[in-house]
């Protein structure tokens, strides 16, 4: 008896069909059963399902002598499914890599629910991707529960492919699809209210397709009028059993929400029949409203008439576009007062004592900056340094007593017309005016190895939504250039050809790792203290939108270091907020498998606990280098990465340890022991010579000392390993 039974119904998909059915069959997880259904599809799907099931075992093909439609043809396919676990695939969908294994592994976590809910991602046709907005109901849920103890469950999309059912207990509750439109209305609602037993999973398993056209629910067609008949199955159901009669006044209204955003949408019904729709939609309101039961909010509307309807959507059409015109003019307004303001204050002169720091677009005391700040506090006491931060959320972050101004306000605006210094890592906005005698330090953001700047312009992959030459105007506000190394010296002129001189000061948010710094990561983590961390910082790519690529099965990779290993992951930021977590990442760190560290704000924390680093093509291989533990690069798309993005050198031929090319290779690597072995530590050491060449943990000190005091700039030290005798405190002049 196999875990799972897929069933796949198909009907006229053939342009997606293959997709689907390999997304199944190239899961790690191999314990399943496809039955697809062929629902007497005119075009090739007949003939591709049976391509399939010739060379392969695990696919059963069902042709069908007629078309039923979708819920007829996923019934078709029930009574021929032996798995433990019913998985309802839409033909035109595709599980996520990895997504059977994690929903096998939550199921004998959750000891063998009646229902389990995961997490899907809508991809567009244009191909962008988009995770599920309520995502955070997932992984808030509890171990196990029933509908009645966490009903925020309810509030997820209410379609069938989005869960797994225990085989037994549909068989027991006789859950069967009905036939027409939204045929999962009269499913979805009996199953989760009928649950004893729900468990939940915070991973996308399922990429849900989002077609320009094709899609039965945007086709404009009288068919829709079939929700009406659907909800009427789904009170039926609840009529006949008195133990869920408190639910009915939450489905009375999830019924006239559900019908009003059916009547609202331009492409389902044809414009004649929207009053029909409307009336009758009404009256089924009014028939199944419970005694006593609410009608207020957007439903309140079911209670009056279609013209009141109208005329409801008319005045708050009206109402939206008086509420644009009021936006524009009051941006228009607040920008002339703006530069009213900043006129006012550009008469004033400079205060020499002021600089202005930001990080990360405006995200907080982090990298360069905060090195510098936190130096210029001990250093220059006097100088008032104030951050700009993007909103209130943020600034509620900064440690306590840490000045501060939102972007954009008026106290934004008076701080950078009167500030002599500012540092940041990125480019301040444009409509910051530089002004004569003020001062702009760019920290840059680590040692550059992808393409950057101008160097992008033969890059349109690269370069997609980014103006170069904007870029590049903006950089003309540049004083100084701060560099770590000869390399970055000559990439950063190169790519950013403007008026700055390069200052070669290290990287100040290295200091701490120069200088043996500590932190309390494993601490807070959990992280055994006799345990080697290996940490997997990958990079994002440009030959795929969204820029998130899984190189490694993690779960894998965490098994195969064995006890005593604890796998510690860190994405690039620009992926944080995207569905990379999503796609195993957070499941994988709830479950301890891995630690994720890639909210952790200091990097330098999570570099100083890690006793290995794994990454591809990540910037941090040459911050990490300071520390002279292994690194291992594993380049298995080197190709397609320099093809997409651009490199400046060959880091599979200057590697800073050993290069896999495969998991294989990088699985053996750690097995061997080879990882830190002498020839890793040989590159390594080439690698240091060549890229931690200022790096002597003077670095924030000498850009305090240099080029906010004025001061002779104090020379670079030779690069030291972690614990060694610090330098004397003497500073030497250029």
């Amino acid at each position: 008896m196999p875990r799972f039974s897929v069933i796949v119904p198909c009907f006229k998909v053939q342009g997606f069909l293959r997709e689907c059915l390999d997304s199944v069959l190239e899961q790690s997880f191999g314990d399943f059963e496809l039955i697809a259904v062929d629902d007497c599809s005119p075009d090739g799907c007949g003939a591709i399902l049976d391509e399939y099931a010739e060379r392969d075992p695990r696919v059963r093909v069902l042709h069908l002598p007629e078309n039923v439609g979708l819920g007829r043809a996923r019934n078709a396919g029930l009574p021929h499914a032996t798995g433990d676990y019913l998985f309802f695939l839409d033909s035109d969908d595709t599980l996520t890599p990895g997504a059977l294994r994690a929903i096998a592994d939550r199921l004998a976590e959750a000891a063998d629910p009646d229902v389990l809910v995961f997490d899907y991602a809508r991809t567009y046709w244009w191909g962008g991707t988009r995770r599920n907005v309520l995502a955070h109901i997932l992984a808030e849920a509890p171990g196990t529960f029933a509908v009645s103890e966490y009903p925020q469950i309810l509030d997820l999309l209410m379609v069938v492919w989005n869960k797994v059912y225990r085989r037994e207990f549909v068989t027991r509750g006789g859950f069967t699809f009905p036939p027409g439109y939204y045929e999962d209305t009269p499913w979805t609602f009996p199953v989760m209210l009928s649950a004893r037993r729900i468990a939940a999973l915070d991973r996308i398993c399922l990429n849900y397709r989002q077609r320009r056209q094709g899609n039965i629910l945007s086709t404009t067609s009288r068919k829709h009028f079939d929700i009406h008949d659907q909800y009427e199955r789904v009170f039926a159901f609840v009529a006949e059993r008195p133990e869920l009669a408190s639910w009915r006044p939450y489905l009375h209204r999830k019924m006239g929400e559900h019908c009003l955003d059916i009547l609202a949408k331009p492409d389902r019904l044809p414009p004649a029949d929207k009053p029909e729709f409307f009336r009758r939609t009404a009256e089924m309101f009014r028939r199944h409203r419970p005694e006593g039961a609410p009608v207020d909010g957007e439903v309140a509307v079911l209670t009056g008439s279609w013209t009141g309807y109208r005329l409801k959507r008319q005045a708050a059409r009206a109402g939206r576009e008086a509420a644009r015109r009021a936006e524009r003019a009051r941006r228009a307004a607040a920008a002339r007062a703006r530069t009213g303001w900043t006129a006012l204050h550009a008469h004033r002169p400079l205060d020499e004592n002021l600089v202005v720091y930001s990080a990360s677009s405006h995200r907080g005391l982090l990298g360069d900056p905060a090195a510098v700040y936190a130096a210029a506090r001990e250093i220059a006491p006097h100088m008032r340094g104030v951050w700009v931060v993007r909103d209130q959320e943020t600034a509620a972050q900064l440690p306590p007593g840490t000045e501060h101004v939102i972007v954009g306000s008026r106290r934004y605006l008076e701080v950078t017309a009167r500030a002599k210094f500012f540092v940041n890592d990125v480019n301040w906005p444009g409509s910051l005016a530089k002004r004569p005698g003020s001062v702009h330090i760019h920290t840059h953001q680590g040692t550059p190895l992808k393409y950057l700047g101008a160097d992008l312009l033969d890059k349109p992959g690269a370069r997609l939504g980014f103006d170069v030459p904007q870029m590049l105007r903006r950089a003309d506000r540049w004083d100084y250039s701060l560099v770590a190394n000869r390399h970055s010296e000559l990439v950063w002129e190169r790519a950013y050809p403007c008026h700055f001189t390069s200052v070669r000061t290290g990287s100040p948010r290295n200091d701490v790792l120069v200088n043996g710094g500590s932190g309390d990561f494993r601490e807070r983590h959990g992280i055994p203290a006799d345990h080697t961390v290996v940490l997997y910082a990958p990079t994002r790519r440009d030959y795929r939108r969204g820029g998130h690529v899984d190189r490694i099965d993690l779960a894998r990779f965490a098994a195969d270091l064995g006890e005593g290993h604890t796998l510690v992951v860190r994405l690039h930021p620009s992926l944080a907020g995207g569905p990379a977590r999503g796609l195993g990442l957070a499941e994988l760190a709830r479950r301890r498998i891995v630690v994720d560290a890639t909210d952790e704000p200091h990097l330098t924390d999570v570099l100083l606990a890690a006793d290995a680093l794994v990454t591809d093509y990540s910037s941090v291989m040459f911050d990490y280098a300071l520390l002279d533990r292994p690194i291992v690069v594993h380049a298995d798309d080197w190709p397609a990465f320099t093809a997409s993005r651009g490199a400046y050198l060959d880091i599979t031929a200057e590697p800073p340890g050993h290069v896999s090319s495969s998991y294989r290779e990088l699985a053996w690597l750690f097995a061997s022991g080879a990882w830190r072995d002498e020839e890793s530590t040989r590159l390594r050491a080439d690698f240091r010579a060549r890229f931690c060449e200022y790096d002597d943990g003077r670095a924030a000190e000498r850009v305090v000392r240099a080029l906010l005091l004025g001061e002779p700039m104090p020379a670079p030290e030779p690069v030291r390993i972690p614990g060694q005798a610090a330098a004397p405190d003497a500073l030497a002049s250029a």
